[in-house]
């Protein structure tokens, strides 16, 4: 086992931005095209577009054109807001002034007792709201610096973050059915040998549950994962934005911080579980230990630079939702079984046309794998990678799905993510019925999107017409 050492301190302060680039004085035309070209722009150069935002925007000019889609790209979460919450961020509009910039002591105490009722003993000091996870994701990559190591596949923003914020992706593949968590003995040998070439990995990133698969990584891989960055100093940020979507609540997934508390930061928020994406509000938990303690300070500082503070009206709304009073936790059991019941359906689509798809166990996504058929589909369609998948399904049947290159897989491989959190209604009388329907997949437009997916899969994999 490699010697350990100290967790290195993050930055103090804000991290430092790139100098600009000077104002150059008027230039030749040979002289104009070699004029270097500034450093952040070669950054943000090699940074696409967020996978699951353009084919979004794409179906949507489907849809305007009047074209018949089924939008299964992003997980959008297709459900009305629970009116009790809606009427505490009415209630909080008059909330005008900046606040402080972790966020303001009721979120963070409603937030503690939230991680606390999940075996995680937590100090509201310890925690800071951000305008969303995903903000709070990459302010803690610039916070704790280097390199990040990421699972493949991994959520579509963790590579793109981890250059944005001056450092190295550094991919590790999951093991089979364990979405979101890097194969530990992978990661042990990533690390040493990103670091023998004078890389500096300084954390792993992981989600559980986990996006794109739809599993759930089993606790003796995370006590692995925990114990390999233990011994070789690397903090894990653990994203748990899913983690009260897991279909079997008696078998809830279990965080890094249970096993090595000292060095996890964990991120969630109300996007997926209350189906408010829109209101841009997450809560990061740090460790309680001197590195965690310093890398709220550095935090702090980078977010005052970023976001000032979180928007008070919604950190109203989100105190109210994370302390869980009953009709909060009814609405979100509703939505997880909606989620179940719908997914799992899906999924019989995917494997009756002879996909292979891991059991799904939580969220509302799909990751099956047609490389049972690649014979096939190339004879038939000339369809030979990921994206010839997704070009036959919305070309041919306006069905939108992403790449398993979207999420760090290479380009050959035959595999896609599908959502089906948009499938429950196009209105919220839609929606709110199927969320509380005895058996959704009766209701007709949940039956008829389905019936859509699997008149196009009949059509990918059967015979050529």
């Amino acid at each position: 086992m490699p010697q350990a050492t100290p967790i290195p301190a993050p930055h103090k302060g804000p991290a430092p931005v790139p100098q600009a680039a000077p104002v150059p004085r008027p230039a030749t035309a040979p002289e104009a095209r070699s004029a270097p070209v500034p450093a952040t722009s070669r950054r943000t150069a090699a940074v696409p577009m967020s996978a699951t935002l353009a084919a979004d925007a794409a179906l949507e000019a489907r849809r305007r054109a009047g074209q018949r889609v089924l939008a299964m790209t992003s997980g959008e979460i297709g459900l009305p807001v629970l009116p009790e919450l809606r009427a505490r961020l009415a209630a909080a509009a008059g909330e005008n002034a900046y606040g402080p910039v972790a966020g303001s002591s009721a979120l963070r105490e409603a937030a503690a007792g939230y991680w606390r009722r999940r075996g995680l003993a937590t100090d509201p000091e310890l925690v800071v709201a951000g305008p969303g996870s995903k903000a709070l994701l990459y302010a803690l990559l610039l916070s704790v610096g280097g390199d990040a190591v990421v699972p493949v596949p991994g959520w579509v923003s963790y590579a793109a973050q981890a250059r944005l914020a001056g450092g190295q992706p550094l991919p590790v593949p999951i093991l089979p059915g364990q979405g979101g968590v890097p194969d530990p003995a992978r990661l042990r040998e990533t690390v040493i040998a990103a670091r023998a070439a004078g890389r500096n990995p300084r954390a792993v990133v992981v989600t559980v549950p986990d996006n794109p698969t739809g599993t759930v990584a089993p606790a003796a891989t995370v006590r692995r994962l925990a114990a390999v960055a233990r011994d070789l100093d690397l903090f894990v940020i653990s994203d748990e934005i899913y983690g009260d979507l897991v279909h079997d609540p008696a078998r809830p997934a279990v965080s890094p911080a249970a096993y090595a508390p000292e060095r996890t930061v964990v991120t969630t928020g109300l996007t997926k579980n209350l189906a408010v994406g829109g209101w841009r509000t997450g809560v990061a938990r740090l460790p309680d230990s001197p590195a965690g303690r310093e890398l709220r300070t550095t935090l702090l500082s980078v977010a005052s630079q970023i976001w000032s503070s979180p928007p008070a009206p919604v950190q109203s709304a989100a105190a109210y939702a994370f302390a869980e009073p009953p009709e909060i936790t009814e609405w979100i059991a509703a939505s997880r079984r909606l989620h179940a019941t719908v997914a799992r359906a899906a999924a019989a689509r995917f494997t009756g046309a002879g996909a292979h798809l891991a059991p799904v166990t939580a969220t509302c996504y799909l990751y099956p794998d047609f490389e049972p058929l690649r014979a096939r589909l190339a004879a038939a369609h000339g369809i030979t990678d990921g994206a010839g998948l997704v070009r036959f399904l919305v070309e041919r049947h306006g069905i939108g799905v992403l790449p398993a290159s979207a999420f760090g897989e290479p380009d050959g491989a035959l595999r896609i993510r599908a959502a089906t959190s948009r499938l429950y209604g196009d209105t919220d009388e839609r929606r709110t019925t199927a969320l509380t329907a005895p058996d959704p997949l009766a209701l007709p437009w949940i039956r008829e999107a389905l019936d859509h997916l699997g008149d196009a899969l009949a059509d990918l994999t059967g015979p050529r017409p």
